[in-house]
Formats: structure tokens, sequence, C-alpha cells
């Protein structure tokens, strides 16, 4: 990768598409237009392309291989028509349809051309690579890097997997590596699919009754948090980070020196914000898909602008569906109940038991009439 003749780079970020076979058309719309007026230079695929879960990919071994590859050659088409490089890393639910993460990466994505980015050295499965982009004026130079990191899937028992320290170490080493190559710490970006616990610092922590205040649950469990004062105007917080139970110093790692500017993450469908915590950028993006709970026409993609000459700053904006494409949408029905479902097992735990609760009484009721009837 290299800074075009004018110094910019253009980075689109996609996340959560979690596509099932039927591929909705307002997700390739969605898809298909945002390639089209956006022309990013590199797009980054932040995990669930695919539904992983459930019954909807279906077979073993190369028939299962092959439904997931159709499904994710019909995903990536509005960026390989169009020619333009891409990177992956993979969420909790991709590798959930049976076939790894280092099958998925090997066999499916690196067959597509365009497809860049190595997986890390000692770091087993596929996610987890770093790519530099050079100066323009054709010389080896580093000006910026980016990391892609595989932040796991979901834990047994519930709640999702501690990050793994391994690829803490890689960074470490691929970050001086740089440094010694550049003499100087590159800045850099990191995407990968889970967001890091210290997500909650750029949050502020409400009273329940206050008004948008969101319930969090787990390691937060009954806490209730608003965008903090770091997050911008036009934000968006809809539900609460769903980060590990367990801090492993991914954070302390990319904050110790400098060289990251920001975190993008997807993982939570309606949240898209940014804050900034230790210099650090902490950044949401929404979902893509449409065949997944979302924020409506709301979905949308990530855009990140780099400047050759400013390499230590970067605007970003994100496009909606709404904007690119329109405010309607295939299946309106669906997609509003969607919107309204409870996003993980412990949102739903509540609704669960409010329920059981009143068919309890409702029972109640029926018994006590048939008793006086």
């Amino acid at each position: 990768m290299r800074f075009n003749k004018d110094g910019s780079f253009k980075i689109m970020q996609i996340t959560d598409i979690q596509e099932i076979p039927n591929i909705s058309p307002d997700t390739l719309a969605l898809l298909e237009a945002a390639a089209e007026e956006e022309k990013p230079d590199l797009v980054v695929y932040t995990g669930d392309q695919i539904k992983g879960y459930g019954v909807t990919y279906r077979g073993k071994g190369k028939e299962l291989e092959n439904a997931v590859a159709k499904t994710i050659f019909k995903l990536l088409k509005p960026v390989t028509d169009r020619k333009i490089p891409f990177a992956v890393t993979f969420g909790n639910h991709d590798r959930q349809v049976g076939i790894s993460n280092k099958a998925q990466f090997e066999n499916i994505y690196k067959a597509i051309p365009n497809c860049i980015g190595e997986q890390a050295e000692s770091i087993d499965g596929g996610g987890t690579c770093n790519i530099p982009i050079k100066a323009s004026d054709g010389s080896e130079r580093d000006v910026f890097n980016l990391y892609l990191f595989d932040s796991g899937t979901d834990k047994k028992g519930g709640g999702y997997e501690p990050f793994n320290k391994e690829i803490i170490e890689w960074y470490k080493k691929t970050r001086d590596r740089l440094k010694e190559k550049n003499n100087e710490y590159i800045p850099s970006i990191v995407f990968q699919h889970i967001p890091l616990p210290e997500y909650y610092n750029v949050l502020k922590r409400v009273d329940k009754k206050e008004k948008g205040a969101i319930r969090a649950y787990r390691t937060h469990k009954n806490e209730y948090y608003k965008l903090g004062e770091t997050c911008r105007r036009g934000d968006m917080l809809e539900e609460p980070p769903s980060i590990p139970d367990i801090n492993t110093g991914e954070f302390d790692a990319i904050a110790e020196k400098g060289d990251v500017l920001a975190v993008f993450v997807g993982h939570d469908h309606k949240n898209s914000f940014i804050g900034t915590y230790k210099n650090v950028d902490l950044g949401f993006t929404q979902s893509a898909g449409f065949n997944e709970y979302g924020n409506r026409t709301k979905r949308g993609v990530r855009c990140i602008v780099l400047d050759e000459k400013n390499p230590h700053t970067y605007k970003t904006y994100t496009r909606t569906y709404e904007e690119l494409v329109g405010k309607k949408v295939s299946r309106p029905v669906y997609d509003y109940l969607s919107s309204k479902a409870p996003a993980t097992l412990d949102a739903a735990k509540p609704l669960i038991a409010k329920a059981v609760i009143l068919l309890a009484a409702a029972a109640a009721v029926i018994i006590t009439l048939i008793k006086l009837l």
C-alpha cells in the first residue's frame, strides 16, 4: 500500500455484514453505493462477515466451504469489481459456521484478487496482520501502519474470550521493528471486532432514570451510560459495549508508545461513536448488514482519510444507507422488529424474566377465574 501522489489515502471500514446465503438486497445496495461514491484506496472488513450460527449454511467439508465462499464472493463483489485492495479480520460469529478463521482466510479470502495482508508469524488462525502504507515518492519509507487483530469469539458460559496475549506481544515486536527500520515510531490505527474494556472510559456513567441512559451488563452489570465529553456531535450509543470480562492489557500496550492513534471496532451493531482516552481514539462503526439487527437506515460504513504530510492526524466520517440509498428498505416490518430485538443474551434475560412473570400472573388469573366459575 502507498499514499497517492496528492498525499491522501482513504480507508473504508465495513463491519458486521453478518449475511446468510440469501443476501439482503439492502445490504448489497449499501455496499455498492459506498464503494462507488467513496472510492477508497483500501477496504478493511472487521469481522462477522457471515452469520456463522444458526442453520443457514448447510453441509459439511467442501460443500459447506463452497456455500460460505459463494456468500463471501457476493458480499465482496462491490469491492472486487472495482479492483480495490481489501484486508480482513474476523468476529465472534465467522468461525461458528464450522470453518476455522484460518481456513476461511487461506481458502476463501486469499483466493480473491486484491486480498492483502499476510497472517502474523507465530499467531495461529487468520485475521491478524499489519499493513504498512509507504510514501508516495516510491521509496520504501513507511509513513503509516494498520494493524488488524483477531479479537476472538464467544466464551463458554457467556461473554467473550480474553484478548490473546500472544497478539499483544506480536504487536510490540512489530511496532519496535517498524521503529528500527524507519528511525521513529510509525503512526498507526488498529482494527478489530470486539471492543476493548477501556471503551467504557469514554462513556459517562449516569443514573438509570436519565433520558437516553443505556443499561450495561456483566462486568458493568446494572450500570447505566451515555456518551462522554470526548465523543462527537452526532455520535450514537444505542447499546452497551460488549467487552471481554477479563482485561489482558491490550490497551495499555497500544497506548504505551503513542504510535496508535485510534482503534476502530464493530460488534455492537447500533453504536457509532468516537471518544478519546489517554490520547487514543476509541471508535465504533455501525453494522452494514440487513439480515441481522441494526440501527435501521443508519446502518453504514466508516471512512478514514490519512494525510501523508500530517500522518499523526486523520479525518473520519460515516456514510449511511439513508444517505447513500434512501429511506426505503425491502423488508420494513422485519427491519423494525429486528431493530427492537435484544442484542445479547444478557440483554434478553431481563425481558425473558418479565415475560415469565406476566405469563405466571396470567395463568394465576385464569386458574382463579376457572375456580370461581
